[in-house]
């Protein structure tokens, strides 16, 4: 008698089954190929526009002896991470018409930008240990057989095709920059979750109010820490209850939802600008500690920001009694904690401290 399979089998079996069909429908959604050209072959393309360095890619943010060290290591033989592009022709998007047949980097772009630098002559080599005797060169300082090697050492591309799904090079970029510690949550963001209300978030950074309030050191404002804390306004001020456990993937999700579900510019802008413009009255550092600070803290704008959205929205014309609490220490009681500062009831008393103390309640 034929043995017959057991129901906990059959269903192992369909569940595999299953599981082989996703891999196979989504493997086919990922065309590409792998190349290899010459760096003389990537400036070029750089220069020319025909490699073009997307919005939702972060700026240029290797700092010189970075940047020196990657041309060290290419000097050196040693092997350097893929290129990795994607083709945009037939692409939809309005914005992007001008560059449609070009290919998009989708990660490299600072190596790009680095190899353009040097063999235009603009980066010095500094600060190298293994070739010190390159130290203060110039590309054009090199000898010209030398400099021919330097442009015909060759670097390994991936190009995405257009065959593939659109989410694809987004999926790559978050695949290649998740968890690196080069790449920041708001970066990532830029690449991941590109759609209108990232626009209107990154718009929202140019207010004057908001420039004027904040401040930020060169390598933060680069980062998009700017950015960074206007989301967490929009965010925190519409659904601070509903913060769970992670901060980033609160703010993901809220991104997602607003590009996928869209929402009311005007109003958010609007309330972004009272927000302001309060914060400009009332507290004599805007959002800084003190007036000397190069920094706006996280925590502190999160508390004061929303706190204030808060209070506004249950009374408009509100007029605060004095803000002397602001340097107390039980407020900065309420924005300290270290790992803790970022706990779901941690973030609802920060926030509902200062709405109430704005409101007479607290």
């Amino acid at each position: 008698m034929a043995a017959t399979e057991s129901p906990s089998t059959l269903k192992n079996k369909t569940h595999f089954d299953e599981a082989e069909y996703q891999i196979r429908e989504n493997q086919r959604k990922v065309d590409f190929d792998v190349k290899e050209f010459t760096i003389q072959y990537y400036v070029d393309k750089y220069k020319t526009g025909d490699f073009f360095i997307p919005e939702y890619q972060r700026a240029f943010v290797w700092d010189e002896k970075r940047q020196a060290k990657f041309i060290e290591s290419v000097v050196l033989g040693l092997p350097v991470p893929f290129i990795f592009v994607a083709d945009v022709y037939g692409r939809n998007d309005e914005d992007d018409e001008d560059t449609e047949g070009n290919l998009e980097i989708v990660d490299g772009s600072q190596r790009i930008r680095t190899l353009a630098r040097f063999v235009q002559n603009q980066l010095q080599l500094t600060d190298l240990e293994v070739l010190d005797k390159l130290n203060n060169l110039y590309f054009k300082d090199f000898s010209l057989p030398r400099q021919k090697r330097f442009l015909n050492t060759t670097i390994r591309m991936i190009q995405i095709s257009d065959k593939s799904d659109a989410d694809v090079r987004f999926m790559m970029f978050e695949r290649i920059n998740t968890g690196s510690d080069t790449l920041k949550a708001m970066e990532q963001r830029k690449g991941i979750h590109r759609g209108i209300f990232m626009d209107f978030i990154y718009e929202c950074a140019k207010n004057p109010l908001f420039i004027k309030l904040t401040r930020f050191t060169e390598q933060t404002r680069k980062r998009d820490e700017a950015e960074e804390l206007i989301l967490r306004f929009f965010a925190y001020s519409e659904k601070y209850l509903e913060f769970k456990y992670s901060v980033i993937d609160f703010l993901n999700e809220y991104i997602k939802e607003k590009n996928e579900k869209g929402f009311d510019n005007s109003t958010m802008t609007e309330k972004f600008q009272q927000m302001l413009e309060f914060v400009d009255a009332h507290f004599p550092n805007g959002f800084l500690r003190k007036q000397s600070a190069n920094k706006t803290p996280r925590i502190r704008f999160e508390a004061i920001s929303v706190g204030v959205g808060l209070a506004l929205a249950t009374k408009s014309d509100l007029q605060p009694p004095p803000i002397d609490w602001l340097d107390s220490d039980e407020f900065i009681q309420e924005i300290s904690g270290g790992s803790s500062v970022n706990t779901p009831p941690k973030v609802k008393s920060r926030i509902e401290f200062v709405k109430n103390k704005l409101l007479g309640q607290g």
